[in-house]
């Protein structure tokens, strides 16, 4: 539980945070992380990449409600070690990545994989993480009515873990996180919850609500992609969702606070 979200890390102790998405008036802004690859890229070789991503929300702020989900949140490499720090005139959006999740990324629960590979065109010797594209090219998903909140920032911060390069195919977790057919897992926000939880993403699913002990609390099919279930009279307790959607069974938890 910090400012921003309540997230557990996928890996370790910790994890690494920035704004994916951020409009303030006529100005818009986005926050990378930057590290140094142990080597440079090999021209003409093929690199394989994965990390994992979370869309923050919930977190302690006094409106934990303002924020929003992007997509394109992805990698890209290159040979400068410094190309912008906070205070800087922002450069303008090299709207380009190496490795991207096209989908919006707005799974406030689960970890969701990007991966993907390319050829490396430079002997590139840094890694850059975040959404490099302009506000006008990024697709968002609001996890709030702005006109049901006050005050609205149109503002998306997402979280990341367990970042891998390697010239391997084996060396990285390449699992289907850029799928457009099966996207890394619904979007359940908030977690904790309270009276409403929203699932996303997964119109037309079969789900089916348990207890922590297997008792079905709920069952039906999910109406739309922005789907509300109301859990304000259920126990304040851990549940789990089990969705059947497109042939096959998704199971994810989530919890109920006071």
């Amino acid at each position: 539980m910090n400012f921003i979200t309540f997230q557990e890390p996928f890996e370790g102790s910790s994890c690494a945070g920035m704004f994916t998405y951020h409009q303030n008036g006529s100005a818009e802004y986005r926050e990378w992380i930057m590290a140094p690859l142990l080597e440079p890229l090999v021209v003409g070789q093929t690199y394989y990449c994965s990390f994992r991503a979370n869309a923050a929300f919930g977190g302690n702020a006094q409106y934990p409600q303002i924020w929003l989900a992007s997509d394109k949140v992805g990698m890209l490499f290159t040979m400068q070690d410094r190309p912008w720090a906070w205070g800087d005139p922002y450069p303008v959006p090299p709207d380009h990545t190496h490795i991207q999740y096209p989908q919006i990324l707005a799974d406030t629960v689960s970890w969701t994989l990007v991966s993907g590979s390319f050829v490396a065109d430079s002997a590139y010797q840094y890694v850059m993480i975040g959404q490099f594209f302009s506000n006008a090219l990024t697709d968002t998903l609001h996890f709030a009515d702005p006109n049901s909140v006050f005050p609205w920032a149109p503002r998306g911060y997402t979280l990341i873990d367990a970042v891998c390069v390697s010239p391997n195919p084996d060396g990285c977790d390449l699992g289907q996180g850029v799928s457009e057919e099966f996207p890394g897992g619904p979007a359940l926000f908030p977690n904790p919850a309270y009276d409403q939880l929203v699932v996303g993403g997964r119109k037309g699913a079969r789900l089916v609500a348990m207890d922590a002990v297997g008792r079905v609390i709920w069952q039906g099919v999910v109406g739309s992609d922005r789907w509300v279930l109301p859990v304000g009279a259920w126990a304040r307790s851990t549940y789990v969702l089990r969705l059947e959607w497109r042939g096959r069974a998704e199971v994810h938890k989530f919890v109920l606070a006071e």
